[in-house]
């Protein structure tokens, strides 16, 4: 029996990975240092196998550098775009160390679709500003149930400090220069990638779906470190502070 064109078509997600993190670099040129600090803290508090929850995980860029820098380790990343899954799972496809899960954060029961009761390390970055303060504490609340004693959750993320107009703005206005001269030479912005993605005919359904969920861009909070360190204080974890920071974001790690 012939093939159906739906089960021909084919994407290559490697490339699919690389360009996303491409255009999130034209917002975050120091993206992979806060990926390198985040390993360095796995590193050191839990070792180099870890079992790490990589939550709203997009394409898996944490998974990614995870893996390449600690091959023992092992990972479950939590989504629920099904255009950034698609290509997270078809990057990973076979490799046994990786598994993806379909599930909303805002959901009270999210955590009972995840395979496991327990992790190592929980990490998390330029997503969680998706999230309003209160669901965003309740969500802290239910990571830490998830790290056990001696663990980690470490997000690294848009961290304003209000009590800073003039320094947030001269960053802001520093930043769009230098991202309009990036535009200028050619890089893809967000809406530019998401057209890409739309006009692929393996992630088209997938991108339209992920649009039916999202709309355009969530409008969630950018609260300052100390707000981060707060909440997840008292959510549970015994020690929380900022281990990295640039102009504009910042990465908070929490210890249980």
């Amino acid at each position: 029996m012939a093939e159906t064109a739906a089960n021909t078509r084919t994407t290559d997600w490697r490339a699919w990975q690389e360009s996303w993190d491409r255009q999130q670099e034209w917002y975050m040129p120091d993206r992979e240092e806060r990926f390198r600090v985040m390993l360095d803290m796995v590193e050191a508090f839990v070792g180099s196998t870890p079992r790490v929850l990589d939550l709203a995980c997009g394409t898996g860029s944490i998974t990614d550098r995870l893996l390449n820098r600690f091959p023992g380790a092992t990972s479950v990343g939590v989504d629920l775009d099904p255009a950034l899954l698609a290509i997270a799972r078809g990057t990973f496809e076979g490799d046994e160390r990786v598994e993806f899960v379909t599930a909303d954060l805002k959901d009270p029961r999210w955590t009972e679709a995840l395979p496991h009761d327990s992790y190592d390390a929980v990490l998390t970055a330029t997503a969680l500003h998706w999230l309003h303060s209160e669901p965003l504490a309740t969500l802290y609340g239910q990571v830490a149930g998830l790290v056990r004693d001696g663990g980690v959750f470490m997000n690294a993320d848009h961290m304003i400090d209000e009590s800073t107009p003039r320094i947030n703005a001269a960053e802001r206005a520093l930043r769009h220069a230098r991202m309009g001269s990036a535009k200028a030479s050619g890089a893809v912005d967000w809406a530019e990638w998401w057209g890409l993605a739309a006009a692929d005919p393996v992630l088209a359904g997938p991108t339209a779906e992920r649009f039916e969920i999202y709309g355009e861009h969530a409008d969630g909070d950018t609260p300052s470190v100390g707000w981060h360190g707060a909440a997840l204080r008292g959510a549970g974890f015994g020690e929380a502070r900022a281990v990295w920071c640039s102009p504009s974001d910042s990465m908070v790690l929490a210890v249980k």
